[in-house]
Parts: C-alpha cells; structure tokens; sequence
C-alpha cells in the first residue's frame, strides 16, 4: 500500500482522537474541576462568569500538574488558534479564550474543534503539506502544513494521554467502581504460600 502523507496524517489522528472519545465519554465535571496535588494549574470562574485558566509566560519549576480542565482549556486554545492560522484568520488572543465551565461545553467545544480541524486536513494536498506553515508561535519559513498537521497529531496525543491518566488516577483514588475494579478486587490471591 502506497499511502499519501494526507492519508497517514489523517489516519493517525483519527486513531488518537478515537483514544480521546475513550475518555471524554467517561468524563463529568467534577473529573474537569478535580485537582490531584496542592501545586496545580486549573481554571477559576470569575466575578464575570468567565472561567480562566491558570497562567505563567515562564513556566515554573516544578511544573504544576494540570487539571482535565486546565488542559482542556489548553487544547481548545492552541487548536482554536492553529485553526484560525491555517484558515488565514486572525487567531484570538490567549486571555479572550475562555473554558466553558462544564463538562457538556467544554466536551462538545473540543468535538467542535474536530471538525474544524478535519476540515483543514480534508483541504490539504501532498502540494499544500510542503507549502509554508502560519504559526502564531514564529516558526521559521522552513515550517511546513505537515509539521504542523503532525504537531497537532502530536500535541493532541499528549494531552489525551495526560487527561486519560487524570481521569483514571482520580477513579482509583476515589474508589469508583468499575467493572475492570471489580474484577481485580474480586480475584482470588495467588500468592505463594
């Protein structure tokens, strides 16, 4: 098989946002607003009934651990703003981006961006992947559509894997029942005797 770089970038974000539906389908609110550690970036709602998020310009050390909310917010900005930059539009600044205070809005905001997303893929060509990148974050000429195609695949990856672990930290520890829980805790020990 013989396939195009359109058809691979395209395949392997469809497998990582099939990974992201996976935990999205489980997630509820207080999954969004649960923080694991003292030292987290979440997102506040505001006198304005805006939610804004955590924030530095330079990251601190230690990083704080985000939250399902935080990085939600995360992913909605940067993917917000490379749509708009791949689209030939003024992206918002990062302060005009807001959470959307639950988890039914931010779930479908993030669906959303999917399919803003899947329409920049489907316009794109092996032509139009060599062409240069805009980028927000001042990517040299040598940036191309397909670096940025295969950083957002990248990027999304992370993020999925960084909710998917939050989400099954917070279960565990909260002891949520779930059938693969129930399984383990009802499983005979085997232990030597």
């Amino acid at each position: 098989m013989n396939a195009s770089r359109c058809d691979l970038l395209r395949r392997q974000f469809d497998l990582t946002w099939s990974l992201f539906e996976y935990h999205l389908e489980r997630l509820d609110t207080e999954d969004f607003l649960w923080q694991p550690t003292p030292l987290c970036w979440t997102v506040h709602l505001r006198a304005d009934g805006r939610w804004i998020p955590d924030w530095a310009e330079t990251e601190p050390d230690p990083v704080p651990v985000p939250t399902i909310g935080w990085l939600s917010w995360h992913i909605g900005w940067w993917w917000s703003t490379t749509i708009e930059q791949s689209l030939g539009r003024e992206p918002r600044n990062r302060e005009d981006v807001a959470w959307p205070g639950d988890a039914e809005g931010a779930i479908g905001w993030l669906r959303e961006l999917r399919e803003e997303w899947l329409g920049v893929l489907d316009g794109l060509d092996d032509a139009a992947l060599d062409a240069a990148a805009p980028s927000p974050w001042g990517q040299g000429p040598d940036h191309t559509m397909a670096h940025m195609a295969a950083w957002v695949n990248a990027e999304l990856m992370k993020n999925v894997a960084e909710i998917g672990q939050l989400r099954m930290v917070r279960a565990a520890s909260s002891g949520r029942s779930t059938a693969f829980g129930d399984r383990i805790a009802n499983a005979p020990s085997e232990r030597p005797g």
